[in-house]
């Protein structure tokens, strides 16, 4: 955002829009504010959007270019010949798959008709029109996207604290079970995660070649959707703490696991450490006495099986993280 309201794109749409009048101009094109207008349609959010969409843009207008052509040189130029070619253009267009450029044929269909009179120099200027905007958005477009490095780097570290607090309020939880927990800090890293699955993913988009920024960019990818199905393990976790309803020494030792997690989980890279307190308590668990009531059955059950969702989190980071290491 530039002064808090002018987004990059805008600026951009400015830039391309002012560069196809101006170039249109000097080369003598007929209506060169035409050119401005399909500049900003074509300026679009990322480079290989910006690509195909231009292309559908530049295809579609040329059969709407045809079709406005056999229509007017048939029927002539009436008003109503104009809802017919919307009638039979777009759905053929649509059709083409070329959807995108449904506005823009209709802006060059339109000048024809403005023109009132259908000649190869005018079918030819609004070829040119076209050329000369959508590829001064498409050169816009290719020469600068912003680079979304900073704020990722910023969402993992948000994310990062979202999943440490998490991890110590269910610590919090398991000693004192009469403990009432909203739960906000999953629905605040559920938004910073999509967040970030949505900026790393416009991050590739800007890639049209393989190179290593691409690696970069794919990484943010697994990193979130890591994230993403961790999140699920947790909520499976909170379903079962609502089932401990009593505050047992099991309780206490499973809280020092995640304790140990809510520092892991801000490492880059996998430490092991809660795993390996996980492996001890599991000996630990299986050399105690049975349980003695009921309840106290209940509440190592449902113990036990946050220690299971608990192996499938670490699962999941130990093979993603250590392909982020891999990777770096």
């Amino acid at each position: 955002m530039v002064f808090g309201f002018v987004g990059v794109r805008v600026i951009k749409t400015a830039i391309a829009s002012i560069f196809a009048i101006i170039t249109a101009d000097l080369v003598g094109a007929m209506n060169p504010l035409g050119a401005g207008l399909l500049a900003i349609l074509g300026v679009d959010v990322t480079r290989k959007r910006s690509v195909k969409t231009v292309s559908a843009r530049f295809l579609a207008s040329l059969v709407g270019l045809l079709l406005a052509a056999v229509l007017f040189g048939v029927i002539g130029f009436q008003l109503w010949v104009l809802a017919l070619y919307i009638l039979l253009a777009f759905p053929i267009i649509a059709r083409l798959n070329f959807k995108e450029g449904i506005v823009t044929s209709s802006v060059v269909v339109f000048h024809i008709y403005g023109a009132g009179e259908l000649t190869l120099h005018g079918i030819f200027n609004e070829v040119l029109l076209l050329m000369i905007g959508l590829g001064a958005a498409t050169l816009v477009n290719l020469v600068y996207m912003p680079n979304e490095e900073e704020k990722l780097v910023q969402i993992r570290k948000e994310v990062d604290e979202q999943f440490s607090r998490i991890f110590i309020q269910i610590s919090r939880t398991l000693r004192d079970s009469a403990y009432m927990w909203g739960g906000q800090e999953i629905i605040e890293a559920d938004e910073k995660v999509n967040e970030g699955i949505a900026i790393a993913s416009k991050a590739l988009e800007n890639r049209l070649l393989r190179t290593e920024e691409i690696q970069a960019d794919e990484q943010w990818l697994v990193y979130f959707y890591m994230r993403k199905a961790q999140l699920e393990n947790v909520q499976n976790m909170l379903q079962l703490l609502s089932q401990v309803y009593q505050s047992l020494p099991q309780c206490h030792l499973v809280a020092d696991l995640f304790d140990q997690l809510s520092d892991d989980v801000k490492e880059p890279y996998y430490t092991g450490k809660t795993e390996q307190l996980l492996i001890k308590l599991e000996s630990v668990f299986r050399e105690m006495d049975l349980p003695a009531t009921r309840q106290e059955f209940e509440v190592r059950a449902a113990v036990l099986q946050v220690n299971r969702e608990l192996q499938q989190y670490l699962k999941i980071a130990k093979k993603d993280k250590k392909r982020l290491r891999a990777a770096l």
